[in-house]
């Protein structure tokens, strides 16, 4: 009974999580069955060290596990992706015909690809604050950075995507 009570607490805490959790390894490891093993494995963590969860913002606590986890698996896995380096030209592609009629789809493709591109430590701020629209201050719980660090490395990933961008709208010239 004991047991079940936990696990049905657990649960409710933290299975509401399961998509962002999953969205943040999936832009990090940039794989879904990576991301899907990430997340088995943060959530395992989480299980495990659910005893020391003392409330509060379980999305954060649960996504902090998750980031942890994925830079472990990174580490062990791919440890040059951590430190690699947005390059702006090798990312710049052709524009396409402007009569496309799927030249909205193509634009975000295009910025999903230039998103991934960008190095794990600005992706993950991108990722928390516009695709999952944590504030500043869960950012930097989850990530353990000073909340500056935060605003400069998402003001910086924002720059080096409207740079990509603006390359490819002026046709690759910079």
């Amino acid at each position: 009974m004991l047991n079940e009570n936990i696990n049905a607490k657990f649960e409710d805490a933290f299975l509401p999580h399961l998509n962002a959790a999953y969205n943040l390894a999936r832009w990090l490891t940039r794989d879904s069955a990576d991301a899907e093993d990430v997340v088995q494995e943060a959530y395992m963590r989480a299980f495990k060290f659910f005893g020391s969860y003392r409330g509060g913002d379980s999305r954060a606590w649960v996504l902090k596990i998750v980031r942890n986890t994925c830079y472990s698996w990174l580490q062990k896995n791919r440890p040059l992706e951590i430190v690699s380096e947005f390059d702006e030209e090798l990312h710049v592609v052709e524009t396409e015909n402007p009569e496309t009629m799927f030249i909205h789809d193509i634009d975000k493709q295009r910025l999903r690809g230039f998103l991934e591109q960008l190095p794990a430590e600005f992706r993950e701020i991108v990722i928390l604050r516009d695709l999952e629209g944590l504030s500043y201050k869960e950012i930097a719980g989850i990530a353990d950075l000073p909340l500056g660090t935060v605003m400069s490395r998402l003001a910086r990933a924002r720059g080096k995507l409207q740079a990509a961008l603006n390359a490819l709208e002026s046709g690759g010239a910079k």
